[in-house]
């Protein structure tokens, strides 16, 4: 095995640490932006490579003779195998099918890649991460941080929402905000004409749509009658919806009447993806913001994954496993 560096770690761990502030920027981008750019996982996923293979050459003795056990170096193997061959094609697989982001997908297979097996940091004489799980593979173990943090995120909003006296399934879920602030938020609306929803319309969706079409969202409350029977004949590029670049005070070389596309929403969303976005949700919710006599409105701000995975790993790295060590203490592990 590698010796230690400075009484605290050994060589690829040290540099395996370069992952904690990474991800800390990463999770504050999420949070503010909904958008990380790809140049953050390249650098991290470089410095996992040359971890792995410093670590892979010193525990099986690929160069030089080593004193470490036969199972030792059979179990590495395996565990890079399956962090490796099965933690990164999971976050490859779940973007493909929608249930992560591309920066979620990238983050995952940094983290199968940088963490295939459990390190280890002397501080104070005392050994982190203090709970290892028995099946070893690190990178499995911050995913399911990730999970227990993300489960807790619920309950969190449920306990802030209670003393607005609402009780509503969206308290688990989301949060209110006032109608005029929803263009300067991420998220998605979880009401239609019709009641509560969790599959309302994206907030970028909105903003996209109000830039296309030359508008914003007070005009549009004061004039909801001449946006829906129209559709603009010189319309912008919409952007992506992104917060810090979204045109606040688009033009448009004018309108003519929407024939039978309320909103204008089929002529919008033919021309651009607004993020899986149907006719049927645009309408909803823009209906639904149009009302004048709607002030307040139940947004998801969903919880960005990058978030829980960053405090996952900070937990991983310093206690470990959380829910094996649950299990555990249950006698179930």
């Amino acid at each position: 095995m590698s010796s230690l560096l400075f009484g605290t770690a050994t060589g690829p761990d040290l540099l395996r640490l370069a992952a904690v502030p990474a991800f800390a920027w990463a999770a504050y981008r999420d949070i503010e932006t909904r958008r990380i750019p790809n140049r953050t996982w390249l650098p991290l996923l470089a410095v996992g490579i040359i971890a792995l293979l410093w670590d892979t050459v010193a525990v099986t003795g690929f160069v030089t003779p080593t004193e470490v056990p036969t199972f030792e170096r059979r179990r590495f193997v395996v565990q890079t195998l399956l962090s490796v061959g099965f933690v990164a094609p999971l976050g490859y697989i779940f973007w493909r099918i929608g249930g992560f982001g591309g920066a979620d997908a990238k983050a995952i297979i940094t983290l199968a890649v940088a963490f295939p097996v459990y390190p280890t940091y002397y501080v104070f004489q005392s050994a982190y991460p203090l709970y290892e799980a028995p099946l070893g593979v690190f990178s499995f173990t911050i995913l399911s941080n990730a999970v227990v943090v993300g489960l807790a995120y619920p309950l969190v909003l449920a306990v802030r929402n209670l003393p607005r006296g609402e009780i509503t399934p969206a308290m688990f879920i989301g949060r209110p905000v006032s109608v005029s602030a929803v263009t300067t938020e991420y998220g998605r609306l979880l009401e239609t004409p019709d009641g509560f929803t969790r599959g309302g319309l994206d907030i970028d969706a909105l903003r996209m749509y109000l830039q296309w079409r030359g508008s914003d969202l007070e005009s549009l409350r004061a004039a909801p009658d001449d946006h829906r029977r129209t559709v603009p004949t010189d319309p912008n590029r919409p952007g992506d919806g992104a917060i810090d670049e979204w045109d606040t005070s688009p033009e448009t070389g004018g309108s003519v009447a929407a024939a039978d596309d309320p909103w204008g929403a089929e002529m919008f969303l033919d021309a651009h993806d607004a993020y899986g976005t149907t006719p049927e949700q645009l309408r909803e919710g823009l209906a639904v913001l149009a009302d004048a006599e709607t002030e307040q409105v139940w947004i998801s701000p969903g919880i960005p994954f990058i978030v829980p995975m960053f405090v996952g790993l900070v937990v991983a790295v310093t206690y470990g496993d959380v829910l094996f060590a649950v299990l555990d203490a249950f006698g179930l592990a």
